[in-house]
């Protein structure tokens, strides 16, 4: 069999930039990665709480952290800026203020900061989100997934693929299935290849879904 790897961590350093920049000693390494991790967290479940439901859905592609001697930069790349600025209560404030009583006591700033993404179905994360919407909604997987494909190629890129897994359509064995445009050529390191995996909760069970979008090559 062919073995697997995440096509993120397979060219990181390459095509690939890291997702948090910044530099411990050994012995607080653990500790701050462990902070970014309930950051990433706090911001996924504000998002759940306040601006997902039946019709939209959080539009965050990915989070980075950038730290400093007193300061802790939070950028989020979204495809919909004006939904967590809006949303209910104080917005982008009252979620800067969540992730503030989660750090650990200390006197570094904390920077947040917004930033649009163009063509937000061009981010695998975006656009799985949109299929996992869609399969709780109880609407057909290859319909849901030949949607997908044609918003993510409004977003000018070279191929797509979308594997979903589970209780397809309520199933009784489970199976899996997936749907390919373009080329994806996961064993080319200087292909800019992005990747997302994410979970629909469906009455069924959960179905595991997974997006590589092939954007360019070096």
């Amino acid at each position: 069999m062919g073995q697997k790897i995440n096509p993120l961590g397979f060219r990181l350093g390459i095509t690939q930039n890291h997702r948090s920049y910044w530099f411990a000693k050994p012995k607080k390494y653990s500790k701050i990665f462990e902070e970014d991790k309930k950051i990433r967290n706090c911001i996924e479940l504000y998002v759940q709480k306040h601006i997902k439901n039946s019709s939209n859905y959080g539009g965050i592609a990915r989070v980075e952290i950038k730290r400093k001697t007193d300061l802790i930069q939070v950028e989020i790349y979204t495809g919909f800026p004006a939904l967590l600025v809006e949303s209910r209560g104080q917005g982008i404030e009252q979620l800067k203020l969540n992730v503030q009583n989660i750090l650990s006591s200390g006197d570094r700033r904390l920077r947040m900061t917004l930033i649009e993404i163009a063509k937000p179905y061009g981010e695998p994360n975006i656009l799985a989100e949109y299929i996992a919407l869609q399969l709780e909604s109880r609407v057909a997987f290859r319909r849901t997934m030949k949607k997908a494909i044609e918003l993510a190629k409004k977003g000018n890129i070279k191929g797509i693929k979308i594997q979903i897994a589970g209780r397809l359509n309520g199933a009784e064995i489970a199976r899996v299935e997936w749907a390919r445009e373009g080329r994806v050529p996961l064993q080319t390191i200087r292909a800019r290849i992005n990747y997302c995996y994410y979970a629909a909760q469906t009455i069924y069970g959960v179905l595991g879904i997974k997006v590589w979008i092939f954007q360019d090559e070096e």
